[in-house]
């Protein structure tokens, strides 16, 4: 049977104003990352840690001018996958590019599903033990099935929702932080060591070495990893009210809102938990560091508190996956509306008007990715996939963009236009060298997997998949 025009065109409803789309974006960024890495950060910049977060939010707020300014002129479902296909150019190499795009969504976001599943499987361990090998797998599966049932529904109803999820984010920052500011121990500077000015100085080189080291990009990608989400309102621009002035707003305001609180989040633990008892425990049996939220609790007002703060912890990442499935979904239905994807992609429910079939299909491969992968090496594959089509590519689309069609009709135009697209392009190439590989042994073989030859690998099976597909519907590079 053919689908009915309702059920494949139907737009989609401009309902989500600037509180919900600012909500959907900071619970998609303060998931279980933050949680997670926190620690990781720690082991590797000691006292410096504090220095790698602002790193992160640089990052995040030089990449944001480059969604603002394409969400604001463009605010269409499926956000890169848009601004892809129209700065390469619709006809020839923007439908490569847009294609590689989903086809790496079709991997990636269930791989970010997945890794929030698994990260709120080893969080919930700490209330309810889970000896057996299928007991986290379980409860990592669950998660990822109630999360699409909750999604599927009307988008205002998921507004709502999203308001609701984002206040329990907050409660739960702010009860964490006021533990730190009334319970300190010991010192934690953001410049330690000399304070800003000998950090500052250009005799001794102490910023610059310490910017450049190993540990840095390291801790770098961890931040980086929980600043991500700061675009998510990009994916959902067919579906915001006045998005010319919400999206670009919403955006910095997630950044800037989330900055302050990993900031104050970081300071707060670093005085009750100093960095160098997390390295000790890092060094030996037993890490206790994985759990570092529900030991920091439990020093301050017991083992009650740290597992009602560990409850929260779960809120929050549950949260932050509702925001990513949500988002993620509308890439390929955008995809396929547009007729360069499968079209069963561009179906949306005939009466609550949303992509149900991309909702089903990228939760059910998020269900089965939460069954297979560890987080750490998740994480990485995460990065290492999006680095260079989705953010190298787009920036380098937006100079494209700008050259071809001006901007005097750019509802928003980034300031000191390209210095921050220029910096964004190095340092996203930078992080993406800096991923390190991970040490992978099946039976007795054992090597080390470098994600970034992973990604290459992946780009050129998109492309030979792209090559195909395109000669079968006699479509460019095959057309006459």
């Amino acid at each position: 049977m053919t689908p009915t025009t309702t059920e494949t065109t139907a737009p989609l409803r401009r309902r989500l104003g600037l509180v919900q789309a600012t909500a959907l974006n900071m619970i998609d960024m303060v998931g279980i990352g933050p949680f997670v890495t926190l620690p990781l950060v720690m082991g590797f910049m000691g006292p410096h840690f504090l220095l790698a977060w602002l790193v992160g939010a640089g990052l995040a707020a030089v990449d944001g001018l480059i969604w603002s300014e394409l969400g604001a002129a463009y605010p269409e479902a499926g956000g890169s996958y848009k601004f892809l296909k129209l700065a390469y150019g619709e006809k020839k190499w923007g439908r490569l590019m847009s294609f590689l795009y989903v086809w790496q969504t079709l991997i990636q976001s269930p791989l970010v599903l997945a890794s929030g599943a698994i990260g709120f499987a080893q969080y919930f361990s700490y209330l309810v033990p889970l000896p057996e090998w299928w007991q986290p797998k379980l409860v990592a599966g669950s998660v990822v099935l109630l999360l699409i049932v909750l999604l599927y529904r009307r988008i205002e109803d998921i507004g709502k929702l999203g308001v609701m999820l984002w206040v329990g984010v907050l409660g739960l920052m702010g009860w964490l932080i006021f533990g730190g500011l009334t319970h300190p121990n010991h010192p934690v500077e953001l410049f330690p060591a000399g304070g800003l000015g000998s950090l500052l100085s250009w005799q001794d080189g102490h910023l610059t070495g310490l910017l450049l080291s190993a540990a840095m990009g390291q801790a770098a990608v961890k931040t980086i990893y929980s600043y991500l989400g700061y675009y998510n309102v990009c994916h959902l621009g067919a579906e915001i009210v006045n998005p010319e002035r919400v999206i670009p707003r919403s955006i910095f305001l997630s950044i800037l809102g989330i900055a302050a609180l990993y900031l104050l989040l970081n300071w707060s633990v670093g005085t009750v938990i100093p960095w160098q008892e997390v390295q000790a425990w890092q060094a030996g049996a037993g890490d206790k560091s994985q759990f570092i939220i529900s030991v920091f609790m439990e020093r301050l007002y017991g083992p009650v508190a740290a597992t009602a703060a560990t409850a929260l912890v779960l809120l929050v990442a549950f949260a932050s996956l509702f925001a990513v499935l949500l988002g993620y979904s509308r890439i390929p239905y955008a995809a396929a509306a547009d007729g360069e994807f499968l079209p069963v992609f561009a179906k949306t429910h005939p009466t609550k008007h949303f992509p149900h079939v991309s909702l089903l299909i990228l939760g059910g491969v998020g269900f089965v990715f939460s069954l297979l992968f560890k987080l750490g090496e998740v994480i990485s594959a995460i990065l290492a996939m999006r680095i260079l089509v989705q953010f190298v590519g787009q920036a380098v689309g937006l100079m494209l963009l700008r050259r071809r069609r001006g901007t005097a009709s750019l509802p928003f135009k980034m300031p000191l236009y390209p210095v921050p697209v220029l910096v964004a392009i190095v340092v996203w190439l930078a992080v993406f060298g800096g991923i390190a590989p991970a040490e992978v042994t099946w039976g007795t073989l054992h090597f080390k997997l470098y994600f970034q030859l992973a990604a290459l690998v992946m780009m050129l099976l998109g492309t030979g998949v792209f090559l195909l597909w395109s000669r079968r519907l006699k479509r460019w590079p095959f057309d006459a």
